[in-house]
């Protein structure tokens, strides 16, 4: 997927409410930028960081910038758009270019399962048990390498890993998909000091049969694809 139109520079000032973040671009000019983003965000939005800037012309929007990229000081880039993973995963299995689950040719997205929630993506086929896909975008790093999940409490997280679990109990397939949006991680594990519920129940589900599984992405300022399966240590 290219970043159309391109992204432009700018260094950030502050994030806050969640959702908003002050930037200034290249030639000076302070500028208010739209953050799709929100959860802690641990480590990625330290005053002074170089980040990257999706500009828009919509008139139905009051913010004129969206926030993409960080970029890091060894080269290497962070997503922080969590609205980006399902649309790239959706790309992806509708074409499908993801081995595990390549045999499923019929997609369903936001589909109601549970006692309360949609899951990401249904997957279904002919002869083929109904697949229950949740999608998390991993952005934590503390570790040189190591990609975490989550980097906050998540009580929703835990829920969705129980309803997979019970799907995988009553024979279906269900599948826990993490994607690393970091260009520098070699593996993901579970951050159970920040949220040792949520660790717990992705350690009950995986005894149920759920499956994990987790891809990193290729980031820059021109584009953004899903890359290689990466080692999930639980």
């Amino acid at each position: 997927m290219d970043f159309s139109p391109p992204l432009i520079p700018a260094t950030l000032l502050r994030r806050y409410k969640r959702f908003l973040a002050d930037c200034t671009l290249a030639d000076g000019t302070e500028v208010t930028a739209h953050c799709a983003n929100p959860g802690s965000m641990m480590g990625l939005a330290e005053p002074g960081s170089r980040i990257w800037l999706e500009p828009n012309d919509d008139p139905k929007k009051k913010l004129k910038y969206g926030w993409r990229l960080v970029e890091h000081g060894d080269g290497h880039f962070t997503g922080v758009d969590t609205a980006l993973p399902n649309r790239m995963l959706k790309a992806a299995l509708t074409e499908r270019r993801i081995p595990e689950v390549a045999a499923y040719p019929d997609l369903q997205a936001e589909v109601r399962y549970g006692e309360k929630s949609r899951v990401d993506f249904r997957l279904s086929g002919d002869g083929l048990p109904p697949l229950w896909l949740e999608v998390k975008s991993v952005t934590l790093s503390r570790v040189a390498g190591v990609a975490e999940f989550p980097d906050s409490v998540t009580q929703r997280g835990a829920r969705h890993m129980a309803d997979l679990a019970a799907m995988a109990r009553q024979g279906d397939r269900a599948v826990i998909f993490y994607l690393v949006q970091r260009t520098d991680a070699q593996e993901v594990r579970l951050a159970a000091d920040i949220d040792p519920t949520y660790a717990q129940a992705v350690s009950d589900a995986v005894a149920a049969g759920v499956e994990v599984i987790a891809y990193d992405t290729r980031l820059s300022p021109q584009s953004v694809a899903l890359g290689r399966r990466l080692p999930v240590i639980l």
